[in-house]
């Protein structure tokens, strides 16, 4: 029987944290404030970024939207990134994807202060998660490892394979694996045999964006399975990067698509902006 890893609950529990600390830091005189840069019209990012305004209301943190539109100019982006670094008043800052065609999120994404960098875009923040150093991972990232840990997933010792090498999510969970003893292989578009490789794992991670790419045939008897996936259908769902259907019954555990790392993504991006916030008022 495959167990469901439910991101519900610990999202849920997050979010209790995150408000008590806000209220806190309010009541302190330094009330937590998320800022947003959109430049995109793009419906699904639209509909995401509304979900992170909606819960930063709900416990207790400002949330400000700058929409520059899908036609805004890097130099523009830059600026308002910049701006809102130097705001003593935002704790902070989230670059949404997608951008603009002729804009480069990992230049932009250095113009955000890594003290304000809540979903570790900045690639000095990168650079400091993988020499262990104190940063804030990519919120993703950090949601599989959340995930495995609040239903008992044992990682020290375990071999885990990640199917995705992105910036946003397989080298930083990777890193994050490392960091708890795990031993760690890092597969991708030329990886050769996947599956002979993805059957070594006791956890596997599947972050690439293709609806569908684990199979039963991807999975050994038992392994826990953290799909990072959320790949828009033509009727207004979300899909993962795992069969769900072929590997569940051989599969030991599997993360669901939705309501597994999503959620999860989203509560750990309040909980950075009142730690932001908490590392500010003790600085100021």
């Amino acid at each position: 029987m495959t167990a469901v890893l439910s991101g519900t609950e610990v999202a849920a529990g997050i979010r209790t944290e995150v408000t008590a600390e806000a209220a806190r830091l309010t009541a302190a005189g330094t009330p937590p404030r998320l800022a947003v840069v959109v430049a995109t019209d793009d419906g699904s990012s639209a509909s995401y970024v509304r979900s992170i305004a909606r819960a930063a209301q709900r416990t207790g943190i400002a949330c400000t939207v700058v929409d520059l539109g899908p036609d805004a100019a890097p130099e523009e982006i830059r600026a308002a990134l910049a701006a809102l670094s130097d705001d003593p008043a935002v704790h902070g800052i989230i670059l949404q994807t997608p951008l603009p065609p002729d804009a480069d999120f990992e230049d932009l994404a250095a113009a955000i202060d890594p003290a304000k960098d809540v979903d570790g875009a900045n690639p000095l923040s990168l650079g400091r998660l993988a020499a262990d150093l104190p940063s804030f991972p990519p919120a993703t990232a950090e949601a599989v490892l959340v995930l495995l840990d609040a239903h008992g997933v044992p990682l020290a010792g375990a071999r885990a394979v990640v199917v995705g090498r992105s910036n946003v999510v397989g080298k930083p969970v990777a890193q994050l694996l490392l960091a708890r003893d795990a031993t760690v292989t890092i597969c991708h578009r030329h990886t050769k045999e996947l599956a002979d490789v993805t059957r070594t794992a006791d956890v596997l991670v599947a972050a690439v964006g293709r609806p569908g790419l684990v199979t039963a045939e991807h999975v050994a008897e038992g392994v826990v399975v953290g799909d990072v996936g959320t790949n828009p259908t033509p009727d207004g769902g979300l899909v993962g990067d795992v069969d769900a259907a072929s590997v569940t019954g051989r599969a030991g555990a599997l993360t669901p698509v939705p309501g597994g790392v999503g959620p999860v993504t989203t509560a750990l991006l309040l909980r950075h902006t009142v730690a932001a916030a908490r590392a500010s008022a003790g600085s100021a």
